[in-house]
């Protein structure tokens, strides 16, 4: 299997990589590293360097080139593509975003050192202002560059919710629908999203018993202000929480 994993900033892609990796002995391909590498190498922060490439393409097509050289050289090997693009180039892949709350993802920034001084914050919410910029920057880039809008939920097979999920269920859940997907030869799409992150906590007077990920019934989502809101479905929401599911099945509404 290939899988391509991208997904907003701090939603995890280098933790889900590792227990891909550690655990399902899937080869990791990333070119986030990349990234950061030719940032330190200019003496530039991550921000700055995605500005200079909005101007200088060449390290784009150097990552697009690569990436695309190794999915058709190993057809037969399970691979995770740690990249922003991948699912643009990889011919056939498992096509996994993995979404975050702004406000989460910019606590696990902020909060992580290994970042070093590439990426440096005066507080939380700089933190978040940051990221919000980069996302803002990086999706007016890939819309110049390919004519493709990166944070379009139909580019992908499965958008899954970070937020409050565990990262050894998300990298299980991963795995479980994308062999589901090769094994019937279909091309699927389903958005998970935690119930927390939908606002509903529950009263816990249900234990999750692991049978499924989310319950039966489909929750409405749309987008609002920096996240996204239920706007139908709300029964089934309340449900979930109660049973303390990690997701609901979502349908995302203009």
């Amino acid at each position: 299997m290939h899988i391509t994993l991208t997904g907003n900033l701090g939603s995890g892609k280098s933790t889900i990589c590792r227990i891909l990796k550690e655990k399902y002995g899937f080869e990791i391909y990333s070119t986030g590293t990349v990234q950061r590498q030719l940032a330190e190498e200019f003496g530039l922060s991550v921000l700055e360097m995605n500005k200079l490439m909005c101007s200088d393409h060449k390290y784009d097509h150097l990552i697009d080139d690569t990436t695309a050289r190794i999915s058709r050289e190993n057809p037969d090997k399970n691979i995770v593509f740690d990249s922003r693009l991948a699912w643009n180039f990889v011919e056939k892949s498992f096509k996994v975003f993995l979404t975050v709350s702004i406000d989460e993802a910019a606590r696990r920034v902020f909060a992580d050192a290994s970042r070093g001084e590439v990426e440096t914050y005066k507080s939380l919410e700089d933190c978040k202002n940051q990221l919000k910029e980069r996302a803002a920057n990086e999706n007016m880039r890939y819309a110049e560059l390919y004519n493709v809008h990166y944070f379009d939920f139909d580019n992908y097979n499965l958008i899954l919710d970070s937020t409050n999920a565990d990262p050894e269920l998300l990298a299980e859940t991963i795995v479980r629908l994308a062999k589901q997907s090769y094994e019937s030869g279909e091309e699927t799409r389903q958005i998970l999203f935690s119930p927390r992150r939908l606002g509903e906590t529950g009263d816990g007077d249900r234990e999750y018993t692991g049978e499924s990920l989310y319950p039966e019934g489909v929750v409405i989502i749309k987008a609002e202000a920096d996240d996204y809101a239920a706007v139908e479905g709300l029964e089934v929401l309340k449900e979930a929480a109660a049973g303390d599911y990690p997701f609901v099945d979502c349908f995302l509404t203009e």
